[in-house]
């Protein structure tokens, strides 16, 4: 590349990798892509800007806001307060060991600790964490063919 000076190309290099991976963290009983559970929609706003669609709507527990994002993350304020959960359906969040979408429940059990598998309902489902009203719990939903289709950390409701 003519014109451009080496050093020019190693600090936008260096830019980039140090921002994508803090940003594409899945961070167990946390959050993730930067959010973390408990946050106000102006800090969330804050990293992860203005959604690309906005739903609003009313269930069991009261009103609620999901703010959907690309790389199909959905941010959930039950009640409109703070953040309760954060859930996507995308390849780039990954645990720090590489476990996300697309990865099989093997990756799954031998990288994420404190990991339990079960189906629950018809749904098979690793997750860290209790199913116990107010704590924090991460889901690793599991297809019939054995690989995860989505992560969600959140609160547990009821």
């Amino acid at each position: 590349m003519r014109g451009v000076p080496p050093v020019a190309l190693i600090a936008a290099a260096a830019v980039l990798l140090a921002a994508t991976p803090a940003a594409a963290v899945i961070r167990p009983q946390k959050g993730m892509a930067g959010v973390r559970l408990d946050m106000t929609q102006t800090q969330m706003r804050s990293v992860l800007g203005a959604p690309t669609r906005t739903k609003q709507g009313m269930n069991d527990f009261g009103p609620y806001t999901q703010f959907i994002y690309p790389h199909s993350i959905t941010v959930t304020f039950q009640g409109n307060r703070h953040v309760t959960g954060i859930s996507t359906r995308g390849r780039t969040e990954k645990t720090e060991r590489g476990v996300g979408v697309g990865s099989t429940e093997t990756a799954v059990r031998q990288k994420v600790g404190h990991i339990h598998c079960e189906t629950i309902s018809g749904s098979h489902m690793c997750h860290v964490g209790s199913f116990k009203v107010g704590h924090r719990v991460t889901v690793f939903l599991i297809s019939k063919t054995g690989i995860v289709k989505t992560v969600t950390v959140g609160f547990v409701l009821d």
